[in-house]
């Protein structure tokens, strides 16, 4: 059964403010696109076609207008409100009907990853209960971390520790088989109120079934979540796009690659497009052979 993508891209980006204010964090521009293009290009590049996207009332229009049905890049794309942050875990239960009976894989809106995505398709290729991330940080303290054994065998999972046991973060990406459905159903809020990602991987700890994937080094994570690093993250993708001449998280180009949209197809879907340098470059990878 093929996995099922969910894009949780709520939250109220407080730590974004005042460019918050008046649309979501997942909308501001990394670069030339909007953030929430590179999650959804991470989740269309290992061929997840059937995704839904959770966010606020106020926000989900916008996507909605920003995206349209996915139809355009070859995808069928969905929309969900979750009207109150009632965290991670919260989107299986927003997104039980779209899930059905599916494997699932969740991805943060405010996450970009640039490189070799083998590391992933491993993921959804053995995945037999919940697998998670590991990446090398240099604060982990920030972050989810996983602690492993000598065997690879996860050994601990801890949110922020102030003292971390390992130096792998966990990024906002995760797999899950469907029986994510029910331990999410079945968890009671924390401390903060909130359903707690921590919590279900704990669930699959205890069953033996959770698993770690490590990132290595030909893959950048970075997160978006400050005014900071979105800066960082914007000054990298420039750096890559104009030193590469190929554009990162560009919809319409992987639609085409990963066989989406037919050349006919694609045509059409940039001819929607308006003039401005995104359109140039997708005309381009058809006038210049790189794509054909």
């Amino acid at each position: 059964m093929a996995t099922k993508g969910i894009i949780l891209a709520g939250g109220s980006g407080s730590r974004l403010y005042p460019m918050t204010s008046a649309f979501s964090k997942q909308l501001q521009p990394v670069y030339d696109k909007p953030l929430i293009y590179y999650p959804l290009s991470t989740l269309m590049l290992v061929g997840i076609r059937d995704i839904l996207l959770i966010s606020t009332p106020q926000d989900t229009p916008n996507f909605e207008r920003l995206l349209g049905d996915g139809s355009r890049y070859g995808i069928s794309l969905s929309y969900a409100v979750q009207d109150a942050p009632r965290g991670l875990a919260d989107a299986f239960r927003v997104g039980k009907d779209f899930v059905g009976g599916s494997p699932v894989s969740l991805i943060l809106g405010d996450n970009l990853f640039f490189g070799k995505l083998d590391f992933y398709r491993r993921a959804l290729a053995n995945n037999t209960g919940a697998t998670v991330f590991g990446y090398p940080v240099t604060d982990a303290e920030r972050y989810g971390v996983v602690e492993m054994g000598p065997d690879g065998k996860v050994l601990s999972i801890e949110e922020k520790p102030a003292k971390p046991k390992s130096n792998l973060a966990i990024p906002g990406l995760y797999v899950y088989n469907n029986d994510v459905m029910q331990i999410a159903a079945d968890l009671q809020p924390s401390k903060r109120g909130e359903l707690e990602i921590t919590d279900v991987h704990q669930a699959y700890l205890k069953q033996g079934a959770l698993n770690v994937e490590l990132i290595g080094r030909g893959v950048a994570w970075l997160d978006t979540g400050t005014p900071e690093s979105l800066l960082d993250a914007g000054v990298f993708v420039h750096a890559i796009e104009k030193r590469q001449g190929l554009k990162i998280g560009c919809l319409e180009e992987i639609a085409l690659q990963q066989g989406f949209l037919s050349t006919d197809e694609f045509k059409t879907s940039i001819g929607m497009l308006p003039k401005s340098s995104y359109r140039t470059y997708c005309e381009s990878l058809l006038s210049n052979g790189t794509i054909l």
